[in-house]
């Protein structure tokens, strides 16, 4: 292993290509340590945390929801898994234009102050703003973009006049310009075209939304490109997760549509429709008496969810487990039922409360970069990087969730 020192950093890699300019060398490992590798960046993380040396060598896929099994070679000095041990280690991918850069620009995490911009001022949207408003104690600013000035005026004027329930600091709402939108810390997109009205008689409505939003999204993957954004582009219109992955598709595509990627980092894009998800199984769970406790919400925010009703081998009943899955994937369905679109829970759950707790660096409910798809899971962000939640799940659910994460590398191609 070659150790370099770097604007702070202690960089290792096992060649002497992938270091930046002006890396000297460095007699031993220090922390902050940073591996560099060089992998395929159409299916490869851009910049995660480890805790365990051996997680450097392991593939990617959905068995980076479990515990690392793969070996450090014989080879590796010992003092780099004692420090790794001790206090962690990130590892980026140079192959990402821009990977350097992301890891200056986060080199002294925020805890406060945060700026967050939110498009779309829709029934979901102005949820989501409501939430932020009330419980963003950490945001200074809430930037609001929708080609409704009407509504962009209303919410300014109608959340700055809030009162705090302890007279504590509310975050402030300004109206963001077009040129300002990714002059932020967290960029929100809730704004959705072709949404199904509720005599549509549509099964999957995130589904039909797909392909409008798509279009919509390329244009903003795009700005955020051009504008080198170093913040967590958070995609919260359906489908969530297909929509994640084409955000990151297009950011990485230069003028003439060639993949050359200089945008957004895939761990700088998360889709937020999960939350809900958890949320709703847990209420059907108590509806039945059922222990909810341990459990669990992966995949996606509609066909192929998988819920849990918890993750080790022995209380795991797979019965259970799919009757809450479809009793949460159909709840949306009874509230249209009721003749309302269901933008409540998901505003706060999915949305405000996870958004929350990704700015505090908790573990929340998101879809993440996972071998080619966008992977519904629990994960925070930490100074070295996104952290997947593992845990020891046992042999049926990893069996459904790889059918799930099949799936979803199926329905979307570069």
């Amino acid at each position: 292993m070659i150790y370099k020192s770097w604007q702070g950093f202690c960089l290792c890699a096992e060649t002497d290509d992938v270091f930046p300019l002006g890396a000297e060398a460095a007699p031993s490992p220090f922390a902050p340590l940073v591996f560099l590798v060089r992998r395929d960046p159409m299916t490869s993380r851009g910049f995660f945390a480890i805790q365990r040396l051996e997680e450097l060598w392991e593939g990617e896929g959905i068995n980076l929801l479990t515990p690392c099994r793969a070996q450090v070679p014989p080879s590796v000095p010992e003092e780099l898994a004692v420090l790794v041990s001790a206090v962690g280690a990130g590892v980026l991918n140079v192959s990402f234009g821009r990977a350097f850069a992301w890891l200056l620009a986060h080199k002294a995490p925020k805890k406060t102050g945060f700026r967050v911009t939110l498009v779309g001022l829709g029934d979901v949207g102005g949820t989501v703003l409501t939430g932020l408003k009330l419980l963003g104690r950490e945001i200074g600013e809430i930037a609001i973009y929708d080609p409704n000035q009407a509504q962009c005026a209303r919410y300014e004027m109608e959340l700055n006049q809030v009162l705090s329930p302890d007279g504590g600091p509310l975050p402030r709402v300004t109206i963001c310009k077009e040129e300002e939108l990714f002059q932020c810390d967290l960029f929100a997109f809730t704004a959705s075209r072709g949404v199904p009205g509720l005599d549509s008689g549509v099964a999957d409505v995130r589904m039909a939304q797909f392909e409008a939003n798509r279009q919509m999204l390329d244009s903003y993957a795009q700005k955020a490109r051009d504008a080198a954004f170093q913040g967590v582009f958070c995609q919260i219109s359906d489908p969530v997760d297909l929509l994640s992955r084409s955000v990151f598709l297009a950011s990485n595509r230069d003028r003439q549509g060639r993949y050359d990627f200089a945008g957004l980092l895939p761990e700088q894009v998360q889709g937020f429709g999960l939350g809900v998800m958890a949320a709703r199984a847990a209420y059907y769970a108590q509806k039945v008496g059922a222990d909810f406790s341990q459990g669990r919400a992966y995949g996606p925010h509609g066909q192929g969810l998988v819920i849990a009703n918890h993750w080790a081998g022995d209380r795991y009943d797979a019965a259970l487990s799919e009757e809450l899955t479809r009793q949460t994937r159909e709840a949306n369905l009874r509230v249209r039922d009721l003749g309302f679109k269901p933008y409540i829970a998901p505003g706060l759950s999915s949305a405000a409360i996870s958004l929350l707790q990704l700015l505090r660096g908790e573990d929340h409910y998101g879809a993440v970069p996972l071998a080619g798809a966008y992977f519904g899971c629990r994960s925070r962000y930490t100074r070295q990087g996104l952290a997947v939640v593992r845990e020891d799940l046992c042999q049926p659910l990893l069996d459904r969730l790889a059918q799930t994460h099949r799936q979803l590398r199926e329905l979307i191609v570069p």
